[in-house]
Parts: structure tokens; C-alpha cells; sequence
């Protein structure tokens, strides 16, 4: 690996918007070291970006596991020397009416989404301030600016992302890390393809664009974050949401 060569952990890294993260990180010539729970999908990565050998790193590894995720950190700041860019993009669903949801349901979603980029950036954020330099993102929502029907669990995890965001970045400006935030709106992921077609009716009313996003849209923000054009840019919440929330 190259002296001056980047290198990035992406969170959730195996499908949807994770992978095409991945895919312009490494376009961008990082070392990507891609964190999924499963192993299987990250096996079917190697497939799904080819040509990119050795830049792809795949770790499977169940990030709300505090000790097992802050151990695939240090292995790869080891491993490489340096971590530049964390992408804190895991995450799920369990959407339900706040007076019907479970504790498990609420307490799984705070997990996922919210506890386990704290424990990366917790541990992530040693490695940059000892280089004085670093990046790191957190995939929040248009559920945790608005809030959502159905979803208090999925809005307030994405909600404390955004407060992590910016608590991150005033904690570590001095030492030149910066922590961004992206809130999408309705991208087509997996996700979104599970909901009723009534439901993405409704959706696409309410978009002033008309239309969905495509993760290549959310990937490109990420892109331009990590990258060397925003370097002046910190503690921000960057919405791609076809206008949904202005």
C-alpha cells in the first residue's frame, strides 16, 4: 500500500447503500475495509466489485458487539497504519406504533443504528487523533430530523446520530477530525422495496423532486466528505432527500 494511500472502514458495508459506498471509496483509490454481520454477503462482494484485489477487506463482525468492533478497528489501523475515514452507515428497521412496540424492537433499533457508531467512534477516533487527522460519517435520516409514523425507535436512533454527529465534531475539531452527518430521504434500497406500494405512493407525493433516490446518490455525499474538497466542512447534516425536508 502506498505511503499517502487512504484508508476507510464502511459499516453495513455488504448491500444497498453500504455497498455502494464501498464501491466509490475504492474508486477513489482507499483501502476499504467493509464491516458486515454477514458473511456471507461480504463473500459476495468480492463478485460484486471486481478487479479491486487486495483493496477490499472484508471483516464480518457484529458491530454492537463493543469489544469485537473496537478490536476490528485496532486490526486495521494495525494492519494498515492509519484509518482516514469511518462511515458509520449499519442499520435496521423494526417499525411499529410507538403503542405497540416492544421493548426488544426499540431497544434492537438503538443498538444497531446508534450504539454501535458510538462504539466505533469511540474507538476509531484514538487512531485519528494520534495521526491529527481523520473523517468520519454517520448515516442518519430524514426519520431523525422529522420523525416518522411507526418508526420512534428508527427517528430517535437517527435523531442521536445527529447529536453524536455534532457533539463528535466539536470534541475532535482541534485535532483536525471532522464528523459529518448524511440524512437520506426515500432511497431505493431493500428496504424501501419492502414497504406497501401504497406507502411509496404516498412517499413520492411528498418529495418535491417526485422521485426516489438511488444509493449512488447518498454514496456520492460520502464521497465528497471523505475526500479533500471538504476539509472545512464539520458538524453539518447534509440532506439527500429530493427536497422532502428544506
Amino acid at each position: 500500500m502506498a505511503e499517502n494511500e487512504k484508508v476507510a472502514v464502511v459499516t453495513g458495508a455488504s448491500r444497498g447503500i453500504g455497498l455502494e459506498i464501498t464501491r466509490q471509496l475504492l474508486a477513489m483509490g482507499m483501502t476499504v475495509a467493509a464491516v458486515d454481520i454477514r458473511e456471507d454477503l461480504l463473500a459476495e462482494m468480492v463478485d460484486k466489485l471486481p478487479g479491486v484485489g487486495e483493496k477490499l477487506d472484508t471483516r464480518a463482525q457484529d458491530v454492537t458487539d463493543s469489544e469485537g468492533f473496537a478490536a476490528v478497528i485496532d486490526a486495521v489501523a494495525e494492519k494498515y497504519g492509519r484509518i482516514d475515514v469511518l462511515v458509520n452507515n449499519a442499520g435496521i428497521t423494526r417499525d411499529g406504533l410507538l403503542m405497540r412496540m416492544s421493548d426488544e424492537d426499540w431497544e434492537l433499533v438503538l443498538k444497531v443504528n446508534l450504539t454501535s457508531a458510538f462504539i466505533g467512534t469511540r474507538a476509531v477516533a484514538r487512531h485519528m487523533v494520534r495521526r491529527r487527522s481523520g473523517v468520519i460519517i454517520n448515516m442518519a435520516s430524514f426519520s431523525g430530523i422529522a420523525g416518522n409514523r411507526g418508526q420512534a425507535n428508527y427517528s430517535s436512533s437517527k435523531a442521536g446520530l445527529i447529536g453524536l454527529t455534532k457533539t463528535t465534531a466539536k470534541e475532535l475539531a482541534a485535532k483536525n477530525v471532522r464528523s459529518n452527518a448524511i440524512a437520506p430521504g426515500f432511497i431505493a434500497t431493500e428496504m424501501t422495496d419492502a414497504l406497501p406500494q401504497q406507502a411509496k405512493d404516498i412517499a413520492l407525493e411528498m418529495i418535491p423532486l417526485k422521485k426516489m433516490g438511488r444509493p449512488e446518490d447518498v454514496a456520492a455525499v460520502v464521497a465528497f466528505l471523505a475526500g479533500d474538497d471538504a476539509t472545512y466542512i464539520t458538524g453539518q447534516v447534509i440532506s439527500v432527500d429530493g427536497g422532502l425536508h428544506m
